[in-house]
């Protein structure tokens, strides 16, 4: 079993679950194939820590499973913006934590 951790990526983490989510228990070959195709930011970014789990255990991606693909939050970077009549609005840019552990998959 290998890991790769990104962290402090500038994406949402709410949205980068919902690619994580499609990705748990796939094949690594299957989920990075499929990733490439999905127009998310969330995509690109969990493909590429994908294929650092794979490539941190010395596998191929062929004969490795996604075992888990986790999405933390991290730090919230607080900015404002100005508004009418001399106030201002906070915008908040969230940022994640994102770790994948990839296995030897099981003859069957």
């Amino acid at each position: 079993m290998s890991k790769a951790v990104l962290k402090f990526i500038r994406l949402s983490p709410t949205k980068a679950r919902l690619v994580a989510r499609e990705v748990q228990g796939l094949n690594a070959e299957y989920a990075l194939a499929s990733l490439e195709f999905m127009p998310n930011k969330a995509a690109k970014v969990i493909s590429k820590v994908i294929a650092s789990a794979v490539t941190n255990g010395g596998y191929e991606p062929e004969e490795v499973i996604v075992k888990s693909c986790r999405v933390d939050k991290g730090p919230v970077l607080k900015r404002f913006k100005p508004r009418a009549r001399g106030r201002a609005s906070r915008i908040q840019k969230p940022t994640s934590h994102i770790y994948v552990e990839v296995a030897k998959q099981k003859d069957s």
